[in-house]
């Protein structure tokens, strides 16, 4: 696919604002992420350093799509601005059908808390807490009740095959089941879109297999969507697409 397929829109979309922020309204697929034209730059003295130049990526509802490129190709830099975590320099991020252009640091932090999910090659879950407690936190802290909490926690992780070490700490959990109970955390608040960066990195060959196939089934199963950074092969090739990150752009493999 080329960059300028890619950057193809439907005509006749219209703008509308909604509390301050701008709604794409988009068809006849509602898209969950689109990056328009992102371009970021930094400067190392004199020099300055190019490293996305005008990325266009659509990531439809209830696909899975992988990010491949060469170690400082701008892989985390792309996710990072996906995941409203850092600012582009031009461009805009759609999630949603929501324009993030322009958004102040409050609206931004509130769209991230409704509309996405990360999962890191480090599962970060909180070692005080087990398994269950790790779900519910992040979905009381959006306003959910405990009973609801819970019940969309116990569903998540069973559904990802760890529902029997629900009361364990993370320190009990073996590897791949610390990154399922991250991956379910990601997925409480049911994300329009999951970020993941790695998300195997640190797993063995045959568990990150295992990982990896829940993963996809979770978020076909969500109705979510997945952006995934990975350097596996084998990974990228089991996506809906692969986007590959090469001098600042995306080529489609």
């Amino acid at each position: 696919m080329s960059e300028a397929a890619v950057a193809d829109r439907p005509q006749g979309d219209e703008p509308m604002s909604v509390d301050g922020m701008t709604e794409v309204k988009r068809d006849p697929q509602e898209l969950a992420l689109s990056l328009q034209r992102v371009e970021r730059r930094f400067h190392q003295g004199e020099a300055r350093l190019d490293v996305l130049r005008g990325v266009n990526l659509d990531l439809p509802r209830g696909q899975v799509q992988a990010l491949v490129g060469p170690s400082g190709a701008g892989k985390s830099t792309l996710l990072q601005i996906a995941g409203l975590l850092e600012h582009p320099d031009s461009g805009d991020v759609i999630l949603a059908g929501l324009s993030c252009a322009g958004l102040n640091d409050a609206a931004r932090t509130r769209v991230r808390r409704e509309k996405l999910g990360f999962v890191y090659q480090f599962h970060h879950l909180l070692p005080e807490f087990n398994a269950l407690e790790n779900v519910v936190l992040p979905q009381m802290l959006a306003g959910r009740s405990r009973q609801e909490a819970s019940e969309r926690a116990m569903d998540l992780l069973t559904s990802l095959g760890v529902g029997e070490r629900a009361t364990h700490r993370p320190a009990r959990l073996s590897g791949g089941e610390q990154q399922r109970v991250a991956i379910a955390r990601a997925l409480a608040n049911r994300p329009a879109v999951l970020l993941a960066d790695e998300p195997t990195g640190n797993l063995d060959e045959e568990t990150a297999d295992g990982v990896f196939n829940m993963l996809i089934k979770t978020i076909r199963d969500e109705g979510s969507a997945l952006l995934v950074a990975t350097h596996n092969p084998d990974l990228a090739r089991r996506t809906d697409g692969i986007a590959r990150l090469h001098n600042g752009l995306i080529e489609w493999a």
